[in-house]
C-alpha cells in the first residue's frame, strides 16, 4: 500500500510539473519572450498591494489614505494593463495550468507523507457526566440546539451558568469531581473549555467537549461536528477516547493559542468587543511602529532567541501551514507534545511585501516548535491574549505544553478532522518527480526563516 501511494505521489509531482512548465510556455508561445511580462505585472501589483495594507494598518491620516488608494488602485492597474496589453488570454491560460500544477503538486505532499490522525482508544462510558453550559454562548447556541434537555435524556447532569454575576468555573468543576463526577464536559467557548480540561486532566477525568462556542477552535481540530453541536453529546453514549496535549502560559491552561504584542494590546481594549474593526486601526500604527507597546522576546528550549517582535503566536501544537494567517489553517494533531511558534517582525512596506511575496521565507516571520518557550519584555507585565481572553501577565511568561495530559471523549461517528494541506515546498515536488528521496519541507516543526534583522 505504502508503495502503491509513493508512486502515485510520483506521478502526481510529475503532473504538476509539466502543468508549471506548461504555463510558461503559454506564456512564451502566446505573448513571446514579453510573456514573462504577465508574470512581473501580476508581482508588482501582489507587492504594491502588499505595501499599501501596511501603510493602512501602520499610519493615520494622510498615510493611510494613500495606502488605501494603493490597495484599490494596484489590482486596478493589473488588470487594466492586461487589458491594454492584451494580455488576459495568456494570463489565463497560464493561472489554469498554473492553478492545476499547485493541486497536483499538494497531492502528491500528501500521498508522499499521509496524515496519521490521532489514535483513538475504547474506554469505558461515563456513569455520572457533569456538563457545564454557557447559554449565551455563540449566540444562544445551548437554547437553539436543545443541549440541555438533550444531555439529561442521555443521563447527564448539567449544570447552566447564570450569566447575569461571575461564576467561578473553576470552583463549579472542582464541585462537581467531589460530588462524585466521572466525566467534565462544556458547551461554551473555548477559553471556558480550557479551564474545565484543566481541572479533568488534574483527576484524570474525561472531558466532553461540545462545539457551541463563536470559533469552536479546538472542536474543529478534533473532527467534531461544528454545525450541529448536539451531536457532540453522542460521545456518552458511543464515544471513544483521545489524548491530546494542554498548553499553559504563566501557569495558565490554554487549548488553543496565547498571542503575545500587537492582538494581544487590542485586545484588552474595552471598545474592542463592541467595535472590533475600529479599535484595531486606531491601535495598530503605534504598536507596530513601537510608539506603544512593548518589543518582546522570546528564548526557545534550545537556546533558540527571537529578538524585537511585534507578536508572538504561541499555539498547543504547530499549525499545518506556516504562514498563521493561511486560509482553513488548524492543526492536523494535538498530541505531538510541543508549541507551534510564530514571530513576526515587519517594520516597513518592503518587508510586507516581501511576507506578501515569500511567506514563511520572509525575513519578517519566524516558524518553529519547542516544548517551552520564555516570553519577556521591558516591562513588568504584558498584554495576552488566551484562547481569545484579554490578560495582563507578569514577565517573564513561561509557556509549556502537557503532553497527553488530556482525556477527550469523543463521539465515534464524527466529521473528522479535515486533512490540512502540507506546505508547499516545489524541491520536494522535484525530487518525487525524479525518484529522488524527498527532501525536507519547510513543515511546521522547522524553522522556516531566519529572524528579521
Amino acid at each position: 500500500m505504502a508503495s502503491r501511494s509513493l508512486a502515485s505521489a510520483r506521478w502526481a509531482a510529475r503532473a504538476a510539473l509539466a502543468c508549471a512548465l506548461g504555463s510558461v510556455a503559454v506564456l512564451v508561445a502566446v505573448v513571446g519572450p514579453g510573456g514573462f511580462l504577465v508574470v512581473a505585472i501580476g508581482l508588482v501589483g501582489l507587492a504594491l498591494t502588499a505595501a499599501g495594507t501596511w501603510w493602512v494598518v501602520s499610519h493615520h491620516g494622510a498615510v493611510r489614505l494613500a495606502g488605501a488608494l494603493l490597495v484599490i488602485a494596484a489590482p486596478a492597474a493589473v488588470v487594466v494593463s492586461y487589458a491594454m496589453a492584451d494580455l488576459w488570454p495568456a494570463a489565463l491560460g497560464a493561472l489554469a495550468l498554473w492553478a492545476a500544477a499547485a493541486v497536483l503538486a499538494r497531492s502528491a505532499l500528501r500521498r508522499a507523507r499521509p496524515s496519521e490522525g490521532m489514535r483513538a482508544v475504547a474506554r469505558a462510558l461515563p456513569r455520572h457526566p457533569v456538563l457545564i453550559m454557557n447559554p449565551k454562548s455563540g449566540g444562544g447556541k445551548v437554547v437553539r440546539f436543545g443541549l440541555v434537555e438533550r444531555a439529561e435524556a442521555l443521563g447527564a447532569r448539567v449544570v447552566l451558568l447564570d450569566t447575569s454575576t461571575h461564576v467561578d468555573i473553576a470552583d463549579l468543576a472542582r464541585r462537581a469531581v467531589a460530588e462524585g463526577a466521572d466525566l467534565l464536559g462544556v458547551a461554551g467557548g473555548d477559553g471556558t473549555q480550557a479551564t474545565v480540561a484543566e481541572i479533568a486532566a488534574e483527576h484524570d477525568l474525561p472531558f466532553l467537549v461540545i462545539s457551541a462556542g463563536t470559533r469552536n477552535h479546538f472542536a474543529m481540530d478534533l473532527g467534531l461536528d461544528r454545525e450541529n453541536p448536539a451531536n457532540c453529546l453522542d460521545a456518552l453514549t458511543d464515544g471513544e477516547e483521545l489524548r491530546v496535549d494542554l498548553g499553559t502560559v504563566g501557569g495558565r491552561p490554554f487549548v488553543n493559542t496565547a498571542s503575545f504584542g500587537a492582538y494581544a494590546e487590542i485586545v484588552q481594549s474595552p471598545q474592542y468587543r463592541d467595535a472590533k474593526a475600529g479599535s484595531a486601526l486606531d491601535a495598530l500604527p503605534d504598536l507596530l511602529l513601537g510608539n506603544s507597546g512593548h518589543a518582546l522576546e522570546a528564548v526557545l528550549a534550545d537556546g533558540t532567541r527571537l529578538t524585537a517582535q511585534q507578536a508572538l503566536l504561541i499555539s498547543n501544537n504547530p499549525y499545518a501551514a506556516p504562514e498563521p494567517t493561511a486560509a482553513g489553517n488548524r492543526r492536523p494533531r494535538l498530541d505531538r507534545a510541543t508549541l507551534g511558534v510564530v514571530g513576526i517582525r515587519v517594520g516597513s512596506a518592503s518587508q510586507a511585501a516581501a511576507v506578501a511575496l515569500r511567506g514563511s521565507r520572509a525575513a519578517g516571520l519566524r516558524v518553529l516548535t519547542a516544548p517551552r518557550v520564555v516570553v519577556d519584555a521591558d516591562a513588568e507585565r504584558i498584554a495576552v491574549a488566551v484562547d481569545g481572553e484579554a490578560l495582563q501577565l507578569p514577565t517573564p511568561v513561561t509557556c509549556a505544553v502537557r503532553p497527553g495530559a488530556l482525556r477527550v471523549l469523543v463521539p465515534h461517528d464524527r466529521p473528522g478532522a479535515p486533512v490540512a494541506s502540507p506546505a508547499m515546498d516545489w524541491r520536494t515536488v522535484a525530487a518525487l518527480a525524479f525518484g529522488r528521496p524527498p527532501v525536507a519541507s519547510g513543515a511546521a516543526g522547522a524553522s522556516t526563516a531566519s529572524a528579521a534583522p
